[in-house]
């Protein structure tokens, strides 16, 4: 490439560098002087330059112009899916050397950390759309190797729609906006989208993740990844192993209630970007373990499924997921459109080491990444933009195009040479990536293999892997959706797609729907197939309160001394609390005493935004907060939503009042009363166990509430 250093070309591995200091030359602190692009001090920003002070501006303005003209081309063309996204830097480290299956570099030293940069998105909506739609979530990562760039593109979920990319874009086209009226926006719970799952069996499976829980999450730091295809990994020796990728979050699996996404899409649309910001600001860094499914050739065989087909998963409980190493996310980017918005991922972006299989959805999209990179990002060169520069050196006659950075020397831009020594020269077969040589033979068709034909078996299994509360919100999840559908033979088509899932749930849809079922049932709990019982995201992750939201209702007169213990009990248990009142400036206690600091009100922090409510005892706190309906409505749409929920002395009085707590009856699950009050610790112990659980679903009396 460059025959003045001609050296360059042997280069051996780098050492293990920071993404984030690589990237410190291309940061601008504000300078003194403020100039044009070229350098030129401007005297005043202003006022353009006229004829006169009342007279025409004039078209000599340069400062003006270029001004102007960068601001008319600021926007670049957003994804045509993923367009909804927010990022974070951080670093992977693997537990212990993956030689025996792979000859990828970061795979193998434990002590080596590799830096990453991951991209959390929503598919469907534009950039200006809600969080917390139902909607797959992206979750691309791109690891910055030694080698080279590797970019895991995962979802979070580990199946797609479709078995072939060759159906994409109608997909795309049916899921998006109705190109009529440009409606909905960040939903699928339109006619066109169901009319092309209706007449799309292998869409039978994704379709029942896409109405489960699992498409509302709780943040991003508390849903899995996964890679979806079948990929190859491949050691020093060439030996191969299929494998799947998971990301498995420490904090375990977590959603939303559907009524709580809905208010959250118009209270705080930001707020899974929010959630994920603050966490890594606070210090409370996400952290994911990387999971691998690995399966040989001759097993690969004994499936009752076709490995390649990306409608299908692995079951856990036939091939275990070996957790081999952890990413922690501990740096938010300085510049969002410079890091989040430009960053290209492909998932043909590979190292040594990692391969491919001839799924076809996967194949297609080899092709579909660089070609939509190109257009995103003006050209050839969107690798060189700094956050999708490789931290490894880049040597190939790779020439021109638009927004070329590099200043080339010499005259030879072609390979192989004489006139600058024969550099750069390809690379030794160890050093470089080999593909794995798969023995391929058959006849050019248009056609699909008979073992991807079996469309509704795992979607069953998917649907009795679930826990009752989980069955119930996929069936709420198909009548909204469904009840949105305006022309009754889609829906009718859906629900007799979802009689060869279960009849059950097909029959509970279509009471819901208004419909009858016709022709043959499906199947029933009895049909044989196994569930999956990894699959529920009920009862995940360690019982951790680590970073869950907790409010705390108190007014004037509130007790301190209680107050403060349970919020020192969820502090030290990893909790954070925030307290909420009437209005903001300081809370006196009953005990008189300097002011506590007030956080929010209900009407800027909802109790949608929270993971649990404490209300402490007080007579005169308990006196305001009965009087304001915001409070009120504060611990009634908690409650509704299953959410824990302590209250102490006077505190009980509120709950009393709001129906949640009736004389004479046990308290619901979830729902811890201290009626003496005080400083109880017996109840932050409680109360922090309650939290671990997450929600309290199987709440009998949970849609008698009026929230």
């Amino acid at each position: 490439m460059n025959s003045s250093k001609p050296q360059d070309a042997d280069v051996t591995p780098i050492q293990a560098v920071s993404k984030v200091a690589e990237l410190e030359p291309n940061r601008e602190a504000p300078a003194a002087m403020l100039t044009t692009n070229q350098g030129v001090g401007i005297v005043d920003n202003q006022n353009t330059l006229k004829a006169g002070t009342r007279g025409p501006s004039l078209l000599e303005d340069f400062i003006y112009r270029e001004k102007i003209t960068h601001f008319d081309h600021e926007r670049i063309p957003e994804r045509v899916v993923h367009a909804r996204g927010h990022g974070a830097h951080g670093y992977f480290q693997v537990y212990e050397s993956l030689a025996p299956y792979t000859r990828a570099h970061f795979l193998q030293d434990p002590a080596v950390r590799t830096p990453v940069f991951v991209r959390f998105s929503t598919v469907q909506g534009s950039r200006g759309s809600a969080d917390t739609v139902r909607d797959v979530r992206g979750f691309a990562t791109k690891f910055y190797t030694q080698e080279g760039i590797f970019d895991l593109v995962a979802n979070n979920i580990p199946v797609f729609f479709i078995q072939d990319a060759i159906k994409f874009p109608d997909l795309v086209h049916a899921l998006k906006p109705e190109p009529h009226n440009e409606v909905p926006q960040g939903s699928t719970a339109h006619d066109t989208f169901w009319d092309y799952i209706s007449v799309t069996p292998e869409s039978a499976h994704m379709i029942m993740w896409a109405m489960s829980d699992r498409a509302i999450p709780r943040s991003n730091r508390m849903m899995e990844g996964f890679g979806v295809h079948t990929f190859r990994l491949v050691n020093a020796e060439g030996v191969s192993t299929f494998v799947k990728f998971h990301w498995k979050p420490l904090l375990g699996i977590h959603g939303l209630s559907w009524d709580e996404a809905q208010t959250l899409a118009g209270r705080d649309p930001d707020f899974h970007r929010r959630d994920l910001w603050e966490a890594i600001e606070t210090g409370n860094y996400p952290e994911w373990e990387l999971g691998l499914q690995l399966i040989t050739e001759e097993d690969m065989d004994k499936l009752d499924f076709d490995l390649l087909d990306s409608t299908k998963i692995i079951p856990e409980e036939i091939i275990p997921v070996k957790r081999v190493g952890k990413m922690v996310l501990n740096r938010n980017p300085d510049y969002f459109f410079g890091e989040t918005e430009q960053v290209a991922f492909h998932i043909g972006h590979v190292v040594p080491g990692i391969d491919f299989t001839n799924d076809p959805l996967l194949q297609g999209r080899l092709f579909s990444y660089t070609d939509t990179q190109l257009l995103r990002l003006g050209g050839p060169n969107f690798h060189q933009i700094p956050i999708n520069r490789p931290i490894n050196p880049v040597y190939n006659n790779q020439r021109d195009g638009f927004h070329q950075h590099r200043i080339y020397t010499g005259r030879v831009a072609y390979e192989p040479n004489t006139l600058a020594g024969g550099l750069p020269k390809e690379a030794p077969p160890e050093r470089g990536f080999v593909t794995y040589p798969d023995a391929e033979s058959g006849p050019k068709l248009r056609d699909r293999s008979h073992t991807f034909l079996d469309h509704y078996t795992q979607a069953r299994m998917f649907w009795l892997s679930m826990t009752q509360p989980e069955q119930d919100h996929i069936v709420e999840a198909f009548s909204f959706e469904l009840g949105r559908v305006e022309t009754v033979t889609v829906r009718a088509r859906i629900v007799t797609m979802l009689q060869q899932v279960d009849a059950t749930l097909a029959q509970r849809v279509a009471d819901n729907l208004g419909l009858a079922l016709e022709g043959q049932p499906g199947p029933t709990a009895s049909t044989e197939v196994m569930p999956s019982p990894a699959l529920s995201m009920i009862g995940t992750g360690n019982g951790t309160i680590r970073t869950r939201k907790v409010a705390i209702l108190a007014a004037d007169g509130v007790d301190v001394d209680g107050l403060k213990a349970m919020k020192e009990g969820l502090e030290a248990a990893g909790a954070l609390t925030k307290i909420i009142s009437v209005r903001l400036g300081g809370l006196v206690g009953a005990q008189g005493g300097p002011g506590l600091p007030i956080d929010a009100t209900p009407k800027t922090m909802p109790s949608v935004m929270f993971d649990a409510v404490f209300v402490p005892c007080g007579p005169d706190s308990l006196e305001v907060l009965k009087a304001n309906g915001d409070m009120l409505h504060f611990v009634m749409e908690a409650y509704k939503h299953c959410k824990p929920i302590a209250a102490a002395g006077y505190g009980v009085d509120l709950l009393r009042m709001t129906g949640i707590v009736q004389d004479g009856v046990p308290p619901q699950d979830g729902v811890l009363l201290a009626e003496k009050g005080g400083a109880d610790k017996a109840l932050a112990q409680q109360f922090v166990q309650a939290i671990g659980m997450h929600r309290f679903w199987m709440r009998a009396d949970k849609m008698q509430i009026p929230a």
